[in-house]
């Protein structure tokens, strides 16, 4: 039985990101929204595009300027407007100024900008009451980018901001990674799907809906293959095509030591290389993981906390490093203090369900309300974070720190 940090090793470590050369596709610009950036991305373009004014005011040299004072004010002869979008047609000479608004294109001749509110018009002249600073309120050509250079890296994920800079760099199109493919499968003749009625004995198979919704927050292609009855020929049959279609498979059930559980049995006659099949943790010690390749194998316990509990632990992680992201694909831990009594036998790194909530401006962990029973999948509801109870820790009290995974 491993570790859970040698566990995440050993997903990690056989986890190979998408290739960027065969794994890459172009999407629209507006479609690109939190798919992973396959290429660096450079612009021909400077930003600013041109010198333009930050401020509503008037386009001065600063020579004229820099011994303007409130009680011998500086007069200047105003010679162009200038709004956005326009294209200056007058050279500003000694003794001049344009009025110009903010984003604005700079005339030529001037180099600084007086804000509107130390100045006062009349008709054709302009009265500068206070000098500027040299090239005050001017954002120059290239000052934000210089064209040529990488304006976005490859491995980062697109977001409205990014998006927007691509925008701005005029593309219409980008180069982003393909989706991983993600095969689900349930295994267990007690399953059943929710539109069916449930006889005695039976269970709605909430498994495949959860770790579907979860593949797809990812940014994965799910391929959804259903209930598998826990019989050898049907389940290698099917183990088999999803490994072929998908680059990660997940199940779920079948992977303990009951008399029915075929899961190992069926990767070993498959040629899987069998990593490990239990892990030193609460909920979700009869995990297996194996490879086929570069194609990853997932078996998670059948009880629905167990199987997202795991996923959350393991599976994402593996998914974001394959997906393409250059870093940032590590589980997220933080520490905060507990509002709640949290307990473990101290035998097994424990993960107790629960939310991360702010008082008083500071996030506390408060433990979901019902029982810690990984078949108890009500507790699952608003879950946004799993507060961590390492090997040899029993208790923790109201108001300790206690390390939490964030979801």
């Amino acid at each position: 039985m491993l570790s859970v940090r040698d566990a995440e090793a050993t997903i990690l470590n056989a986890v190979k990101p998408l290739d960027n050369q065969l794994d890459v596709e172009f999407v629209d610009l507006l479609m690109a929204n939190n798919r992973i950036l396959a290429t660096p991305v450079i612009s021909s373009l400077d930003f600013p595009h041109w010198d333009n004014s930050a401020m509503d005011g008037y386009a001065v040299r600063y020579a004229d300027v820099q011994q303007a004072r409130a009680d011998k004010p500086i007069v200047l002869q105003v010679v162009e407007e200038i709004p956005a979008g326009y294209e200056p047609q007058v050279t500003i000479k000694p003794g001049q100024a344009a009025r110009i608004f903010t984003g604005a294109m700079m005339p030529p001749g001037a180099n600084t900008v007086v804000m509107q509110e130390k100045t006062h018009r009349q008709e054709n002249r302009v009265f500068v009451f206070i000098a500027p600073q040299p090239q005050e309120f001017v954002r120059r050509k290239g000052d934000f980018y210089q064209a040529g250079n990488e304006i976005l890296p490859a491995g980062i994920p697109l977001t409205a901001s990014e998006i927007a800079v691509l925008a701005a760099a005029g593309r219409e199109q980008v180069s982003v990674f393909r989706r991983p493919r993600v095969a689900i499968l349930s295994v267990g003749d007690e399953l059943v799907m929710p539109e069916q009625l449930l006889k005695p004995g039976q269970i709605v198979d909430s498994n495949q809906y959860a770790l579907a919704t979860l593949m797809r927050e990812l940014g994965a292609e799910v391929l959804l293959l259903g209930i598998i009855q826990d019989e050898p020929t049907t389940l290698q049959e099917i183990i088999d095509y999803a490994i072929a279609n998908a680059d990660i498979v997940i199940s779920t059930g079948g992977v303990s030591v009951g008399d029915y559980d075929y899961i190992y049995k069926t990767l070993a006659s498959l040629a899987a290389k069998i990593h490990f099949r239990s892990v030193q943790m609460r909920p979700g010690k009869p995990l297996t993981f194996a490879t086929f390749g570069n194609k990853l194998y997932f078996g998670l316990p059948g009880n629905p906390v167990s199987a997202l509990v795991t996923c959350w632990r393991f599976v994402k992680p593996a998914i974001k490093k394959m997906s393409g992201l250059a870093k940032g694909w590590e589980s997220k831990f933080v520490k905060v203090k507990s509002s709640s009594e949290l307990q473990s036998n101290g035998k097994m790194e424990t993960y107790i369900l629960g939310k991360l909530h702010l008082v008083n401006g500071v996030y506390q962990f408060q433990k979901s309300e019902g029982n810690d029973s990984s078949g108890n999948l009500i507790n699952l509801a608003q879950t946004n974070a799993l507060a961590v109870l390492p090997v040899g820790k029993t208790f923790v009290y109201p108001g300790e720190e206690v390390l939490v995974l964030h979801l």
